[in-house]
């Protein structure tokens, strides 16, 4: 049921979880950043012997780094990641130590895309982007299967269509 003018909309803590295989695709990204820098650092300390020490030592750093936090991070996030749709509203909510929640009312919806990469299509995963006139920008809603994702997109598309806007 819609709510009423002045009535307030209360938000539960969202329930639905990213799909699982959003770990493995946020680990191919963070290791795939990681390699930019150590792959010519490793090609250029094997042909420059003089700086091969200079070289090869931050490219082991970095390689470390970028693999320790690839290994940790994606399973953080997908801890902390989640999202809901209510006839109302769109919502997500990240982070842990600073949680951001996002809430789109659906009166406020202008558009809704789907979105799916290379890296996103070799997972099977898309991105649901639903966009309004805020000056924070969309709500995003990555790592979903690409068939919950279009299904969703369907949905938001019948439910804003049957929304009446606002007119403030």
């Amino acid at each position: 049921m819609p709510q009423g003018e002045g009535e307030t909309v209360r938000l539960r803590p969202p329930r639905n979880t990213l799909n699982e295989r959003a770990v493995g695709w946020w680990r191919a990204q963070w290791l795939l950043m990681t390699a930019a820098p150590v792959v010519p650092l490793a090609v250029l300390g094997a042909l420059i012997e003089p700086a091969r020490f200079w070289l090869l030592l931050p490219a082991a750093v970095l390689a470390a780094a970028g693999t320790a936090t690839a290994v940790l991070f994606p399973l953080w996030w997908f801890r902390t990641h989640r999202w809901e749709v209510t006839e109302d509203a769109v919502y997500v909510l990240t982070g842990f130590f600073w949680q951001e929640w996002r809430i789109a009312p659906m009166s406020r919806i202008q558009t809704v895309d789907t979105v799916r990469g290379p890296l996103e299509q070799l997972f099977r995963l898309a991105t649901v982007t639903v966009t309004t006139a805020s000056a924070k920008g969309a709500v995003r809603i990555e790592g979903l299967d690409h068939e919950v994702a279009a299904d969703l997109a369907e949905r938001l598309t019948r439910i804003t269509r049957d929304t009446p806007g606002d007119a403030t």
